[in-house]
């Protein structure tokens, strides 16, 4: 599952579907030179953790880490809940639940993307054909168990299948992914053996039970609603625990878990702290935080210099930029309107100004250009104003006394969402802003503190929204999420597209199944006009000198941290 993550340098970066180099120190010059890669690269270049074994490392500690917003809704399985940042917190406290990434449920990623089964929770994974049929067997780790004592077997999956296998269950669900390919999910030999039949084959495998969610959750009533500022610790499973969530002080402390049965954490206690981006580096340069990203240059030169810190940089997971929502935006000459009158280049040149980060032109929501199954999408060539507004004219749109298109007496005319107070995003913003008034359109800005990301996007309250989504290894997820019609959150799609998705799943050979899944992208894009690629970027993160197993990881890490049972502090 993709995770929606704003665009704005703080926020936190997950490594799979979500609503995101190295380095020594920064020198007053900018960050050193780095640069997006190609298919065939050596994507060990785009990696910087600091990477140290547990018996090099100080026992105890803490860290503390912000997030752009905590909650309301602690959910990632519901719309309103599926953001990088309940992502970066849950992945500490609970990886049984966490929704995509660098491990969840049955599943944990290298940096590659590489999927092989968590052995925290579930032993082994193994498919074959039975009678016909693609059987996938499931051996679940005989201590893996929820913080209540409830163990976690057969009811755990067959209640995760429940609930995800389709949207109009009355479950706000973002996408319901393979699960509605699951014929069955039984026990086997014992309540630890999972045994799940399927009504056609399903790739990869990984796309079924990355995340389980607790039998408890079995209402439409409490996977909506009960998560909304409550965080349910009983129904967790991971190496801490919630110690205390302070709603006053918008902060949530972990300890270690002492019901954990897997590799016990080094650090004492880890605290995450909701802060706006201006907080944010007041708190690091303080010494208060021991972390934040710092994806724009306003960001970089502000800690440039900062005593006792790191530079750790690499790519980010993300794809986006201009996240269209089509059920305020209903006309589709408007939104064609808008890509063709967005220059990318512009746009990316203020978004990196000063951070020495070239890229490929991103053309694809669903995986990087550095990605072997690769291709641009992107459904406009000609752009400019002009293009915009031929656009608009070829679907009967002419311009009013103030030069702004309209039709039947309706102009073209919407607000851009963007979120945080980060100087940089808000000049992209801007330029955004001015391009499409070039365009023929009147647009206006819409300012929001970084902790409404949630809420906004996930209530649907915006025209346009400065936002993209985090990027995975493989499309065979993202496609149904983006473009099924009655998934993707603007309902835009069609039964011939919606049969291509449902097809695709059964692809077994990686390229051909992810080929299969671009082709759908780019017909899609062309005929809706939902989401637009603008960039990638980098991910730059200062961290505290002599922290350990912490930064850009790629695919290995929803919250930069690749194994929370490393994470700490290096022996002095």
């Amino acid at each position: 599952m993709r995770k929606l993550t704003k665009i704005g340098g703080a926020a936190a970066i997950a490594a799979a579907l979500t609503l995101t180099a190295c380095g020594g120190g920064g020198t007053p010059g900018g960050p050193e030179t780095a640069k997006g890669q190609g298919a065939g690269s050596d994507l060990s270049k785009l990696i910087s953790i600091n990477e140290k074994p547990a018996a090099d490392l100080e026992q105890g500690g803490k860290v503390t880490l912000p997030l752009g917003s905590i909650g309301p809704d602690f959910n990632g399985f519901s719309n309103n809940g599926n953001n990088s940042d309940n992502s970066a917190l849950m992945a500490a406290i609970n990886p049984v639940a966490v929704t995509g990434g660098g491990i969840g449920g049955c599943w944990k990623l290298d940096f590659l993307g590489k999927a092989t089964p968590n052995k925290d929770f579930c032993e082994s994974v193994d498919s074959k054909m039975v009678d016909g049929k693609q059987t996938i067997t499931i051996k679940v780790n005989d201590k893996a168990a929820f913080n209540d004592g409830t163990p976690i077997d057969v009811k755990a999956f067959q209640n995760t299948w429940n609930i995800l296998k389709s949207p109009d269950a009355g479950y706000d669900i973002v996408s319901s992914g393979a699960y509605e390919f699951v014929e069955s999910v039984e026990a086997g030999s014992s309540p630890k053996e999972v045994i799940v039949k399927l009504k056609q084959p399903v790739y990869p495998l990984d796309a079924l039970f990355f995340g389980l969610i607790h039998p408890a959750v079995n209402s439409p009533a409490v996977f909506n609603e009960g998560f909304v500022g409550e965080m349910h610790p009983e129904w967790m499973a991971g190496p801490f625990k919630v110690e205390q969530y302070d709603t006053a002080a918008k902060t949530v402390s972990l300890v270690p878990n002492d019901k954990w049965w897997g590799t016990k954490p080094v650090l004492d206690k880890v605290v995450f702290r909701q802060l706006e981006t201006s907080a944010q580096i007041a708190a690091f340069k303080n010494g208060e935080i021991d972390a934040m990203s710092a994806n724009t240059i306003s960001l970089y030169k502000q800690l440039d210099g900062t005593k006792d810190s790191d530079v750790r940089r690499g790519q980010r997971l993300f794809a986006g930029g201009m996240n269209l929502n089509a059920q305020r935006i209903t006309d589709v000459a408007v939104r064609k309107a808008i890509f063709a009158a967005v220059d990318r280049e512009a746009l990316r040149k203020v978004r990196f100004n000063g951070l020495n980060w070239d890229e490929p032109s991103s053309g694809s929501m669903m995986l990087l250009p550095f990605s072997e199954y690769y291709q641009d999408n992107y459904p406009v060539k000609e752009t400019g104003p002009d293009a915009a507004k031929k656009v608009l004219t070829d679907a009967g749109y002419t311009a009013n006394a103030s030069g702004i298109m309209e039709k039947d007496g309706k102009p073209a005319a919407f607000k851009i969402s963007n979120f945080g107070d980060d100087l940089t995003t808000l000049a992209f913003a801007q330029t955004l802003q001015n391009q499409l008034k070039a365009g023929g359109m009147d647009v206006g800005i819409d300012q929001r503190a970084s902790a409404d990301f949630g809420k906004v996007l996930g209530s649907r309250e915006f025209d346009m929204s400065i936002s993209g989504y985090t990027v995975g290894p493989d499309a065979t997820d993202a496609v149904k999420q983006y473009y099924d019609s009655k998934t993707n959150e603007n309902k835009l799609g069609d039964a011939e597209l919606d049969k291509k998705i449902a097809d695709l799943a059964s692809i077994e050979d990686n390229a051909a199944r992810n080929k299969a899944a671009m082709d759908v992208e780019k017909e899609h894009m062309a005929k809706y006009f939902s989401m637009g690629v603008v960039m990638n970027g980098p991910q730059i993160s200062f961290v505290r000198t002599g922290l350990a197993n912490y930064g850009p990881s790629l695919f290995q890490s929803l919250s930069q941290v690749p194994d929370w049972s490393t994470l700490g502090w290096q022996k002095k």
